[in-house]
């Protein structure tokens, strides 16, 4: 008799949309870096949920990455974001709607700069990594 709590293996098929997900997010992440209104830390944590789900290599990579790695067990272990990646969010999302405010027409200049103050609201409101507890893999 076949044990009920037993999990079946994930299809193989959704493994692969899970880890294309996930690539899809790393990629929109990396691109975050250099563009203003697109922040990377949302996208990397993103991409390790999919990660966790669609590929182990993938998602031991990620963990292991020495930028991305501490911020990912971070969040997952204290659902904290370091106060540097607070910070520099917090400076691009303001350069981009400063940005935003020269070039976009006079209705839809508001619409970067709410989006930005609700996501900088979330992300302050969360706890800070390393302000209570230390993040694993640092002296």
């Amino acid at each position: 008799m076949q044990d009920e709590a037993a999990v079946p293996p994930t299809p193989r098929w959704i493994r692969a949309l899970w880890s294309l997900a996930g690539s899809l997010a790393l990629l929109t992440g990396l691109v975050g870096i250099v563009l203003p209104l697109l922040p990377t830390t949302p996208f990397v944590l993103l991409a390790a949920f999919c990660f966790a789900r669609g590929s182990e290599r993938c998602e031991r990579w990620l963990l292991g990455h020495r930028r991305f790695g501490p911020m990912i067990q971070a969040w997952r272990s204290h659902r904290a974001i370091p106060l540097a990646a607070k910070r520099l969010a917090t400076v691009m999302m303001s350069l981009g709607c400063v940005w935003s405010w020269w070039w976009l027409s006079s209705p839809w200049r508001w619409v970067p700069a709410l989006c930005c103050t609700a996501v900088a609201l979330w992300m302050w409101r969360l706890p800070t990594a390393g302000a209570t507890q230390r993040l694993p893999g640092r002296d």
